[in-house]
């Protein structure tokens, strides 16, 4: 008499689908009970048995996903990427707060001095949910002036006070969030303490505070054990902080336009004060996300304290809040550099010029965060967009209206050009020159018509495109562009023209 086996000689852990678990189930069945034929569906054994096989299948599928968030390629949960990024003593950035200047004005000159203190706050027009910005800095509108310009950020000014029991390692978690990067200032007693990245440098009176921001934009701040970081004196202290932040802090010239407060002059003469700002604000940005994390994790272990090799500087200059793409060239891509020299050229996530502020910031990540080689100097320039503009004439198709048509197409185009994508991850679509290859891998410096005529072609109502050359054209012209080392395309005019009754859309 032959005894079947309980469980196969060999197990094959990747076969564990439901259907896989069916056969090995039933199989198992067998062995023990061969006189168990019925196998219909209203048999209540079977039915226990399409019970065990779905939950091993969902709990197989749970245990897959688990494993996944071990590893920076697969993970998908912000905790999990936050834990690989310690391990690699990378520190993703919160939101970043966007910034402007701004016309603070009164309607006539005045004989005292009108100061505006730092905090002020002004915000956009808008009833249910509108920007508020907050003064950075103390501001006077001098005596016999009507205007002054002061700096103002999309924050809020929060304050906690906490009690120190004097044992070594207290970590405090800040109540509000979400926490803007670098605005922790620690106050205990009359001393200020330095936030620093660990404590490895620290010693017994060093006042010095680590910070660590979670999955949910709280910040925890953590002492040190009295050896390595003085250990704050028993009794309260405070922390002031900021938060908020983000891309919807954005605004457009003119959209600040209301100062919260009263104010009165020098000499107690009250003043009515109003605002505006001559210039949209820049450098808004949305918290690091998961994606743009898994890229720049691998990348920022390459260039952990140095800028060796020119993508090193690239790695550098992406790690800046405000950039969104870079390129560094040397004299050996481009002989009209200087020797000793890198021309760094950065983009902003939404396209446009970088800020004077953006700039210096990623020539200190460059030239001191991570220093380059000695003697070797580097410019941080603006970006040197080349321009498309696109002609394309369409046909409608049935049951679409042609300039709801046309509006479609020019928001694919403007997104296919972005220079990143909505969550901060350079979009793949569009690069500098440079990096244009083509199917071999090799420099192209072209861009292609045929992608941008697929980009129209494609869009949701296009019945079909023009066959004629001066049908579909970029900058004037049926075919590829022709790109340079440095330069990054950018949309232009869209013209759209209707096949069927020859009017511009």
């Amino acid at each position: 008499m032959t005894v079947n086996a309980l469980l196969p000689s060999t197990v094959d852990y990747s076969d564990a689908d439901k259907a896989s678990l069916d056969v090995r189930l039933r199989a198992l069945i067998e062995s023990v009970f061969p006189t168990w034929t019925d196998h219909t569906r209203a048999d209540f054994g079977n039915l226990l048995c399409e019970l065990f096989t779905n939950t091993l299948d969902i709990l197989h599928k749970y245990q897959c996903n688990q494993a996944a968030e071990a590893f920076i390629a697969y993970a998908t949960q912000r905790k999990s990427m936050l834990s690989l990024a310690k391990l690699t003593a990378f520190t993703p950035r919160t939101a970043v707060a966007s910034t402007v200047d701004c016309t603070f004005s009164i309607p006539a000159p005045v004989a005292g001095d009108v100061p505006l203190p730092a905090g002020t706050t002004a915000r956009t027009s808008a009833v249910t949910a509108p920007k508020v910005f907050q003064l950075l800095h103390d501001l006077l509108i001098a005596a016999g002036l009507t205007s002054a310009v002061g700096a103002v950020e999309n924050s809020d000014p929060d304050s906690d006070t906490f009690e120190s029991d004097g044992t070594p390692n207290q970590s405090f978690v800040l109540t509000s969030r979400p926490y803007l990067d670098g605005s922790a200032v620690v106050t205990v007693g009359v001393d200020t303490y330095t936030q620093v990245d660990d404590f490895l440098g620290s010693t017994a009176t060093s006042k010095h505070f680590t910070l660590v921001v979670d999955a949910n934009d709280r910040a925890t701040i953590t002492f040190g054990n009295g050896i390595s970081g003085q250990i704050p004196a028993v009794g309260a202290f405070s922390v002031a902080y900021k938060t908020g932040g983000g891309a919807s802090g954005n605004v457009i010239a003119g959209a600040i336009n209301k100062v919260d407060g009263s104010f009165t002059d020098s000499l107690g003469t009250p003043v009515v004060v109003s605002v505006t700002n001559p210039f949209a604000s820049d450098g808004g940005e949305d918290r690091m996300s998961v994606a743009s994390m898994r890229q720049l994790i691998p990348a920022a272990m390459r260039a952990q304290s140095r800028c060796i090799a020119r993508e090193d500087f690239e790695i550098a200059a992406l790690l800046i809040p405000g950039v969104g793409r870079a390129l560094m060239l040397t004299a050996i891509e481009n002989p009209g550099i200087p020797d000793n020299r890198g021309y760094l050229y950065v983009v902003p996530p939404a396209g446009g010029t970088p800020s004077s502020a953006i700039k210096a910031a990623v020539l200190t990540g460059v030239m001191v965060t991570r220093p380059g080689p000695v003697g070797f100097g580097v410019d941080v320039l603006d970006p040197i967009y080349l321009t498309i503009s696109v002609h394309a004439k369409v046909w409608i198709r049935a049951g679409y209206t042609p300039a709801t048509v046309a509006a479609s197409i020019r928001a694919n185009l403007s997104e296919y050009f972005v220079p990143c994508e909505v969550d901060g991850t350079p979009n793949q679509l569009v690069d500098f020159g440079y990096y244009l290859k083509d199917e071999n891998g090799d420099p192209s410096y072209i861009l292609a018509l045929s992608d941008i005529f697929d980009v129209v072609k494609d869009t949701l109502g296009v019945l079909r495109m023009g066959t004629a050359l001066a049908d579909f054209t970029l900058n004037a012209v049926h075919d590829n562009v022709a790109i340079t080392l440095a330069q990054f395309p950018k949309i232009g005019t869209i013209e759209i023209v209707d096949g069927a009754t020859g009017a511009i859309l």
